[in-house]
């Protein structure tokens, strides 16, 4: 598998971005009704929108926001390259009981059999020396189909 960067290098470009200022909502005090403090932006290419308006400056509130929408998009990011990564791996098996492709019987009797052929033999020793073309051969009849093989 090819390897992936892991650090994603996220640039927000000012033209990127759209910054919207409004009155904070909440309980009062004399700022609530008078002054825009409140932050939103919008991340026009990804569709992220953030609001903050925790702060009671709008430089604030803007600087808290930007670092949520950075972070935003960088978690877009890696699950992006989490898909690719599941993507190029494949499907995951389990590699549990049952899902073996051979079973190896050595006591008390002595048998290989190939689960996904059923071609079995009693020759474990040479099996287990490396002599398998009988399995490979019957592998290659169950993909083709044909006996001739």
């Amino acid at each position: 598998m090819p390897e992936a960067e892991e650090n994603v290098d996220v640039k927000i470009a000012p033209e990127d971005i759209k910054v919207d200022t409004f009155r904070s909502s909440g309980a009062g005090g004399q700022n609530v009704q008078k002054v825009s403090s409140a932050v939103r932006i919008t991340h026009i290419p990804t569709g992220i929108v953030v609001t903050c308006q925790t702060e009671r400056s709008q430089l604030q509130n803007k600087a808290f926001a930007m670092k949520i929408l950075y972070s935003r998009i960088l978690e877009g990011e890696l699950e992006k390259q989490a898909e690719e990564r599941a993507k190029l791996k494949g499907k995951r098996i389990e590699a549990g009981w049952g899902n073996q492709i051979r079973s190896y019987v050595l006591h008390p009797y002595k048998m290989v059999k190939d689960h996904r052929t059923d071609y079995e033999t009693s020759q474990t020793e040479a099996v287990l020396n490396g002599d398998i073309d009988g399995f490979i051969t019957a592998y290659l009849r169950s993909i083709v189909g044909r006996q001739d093989i």
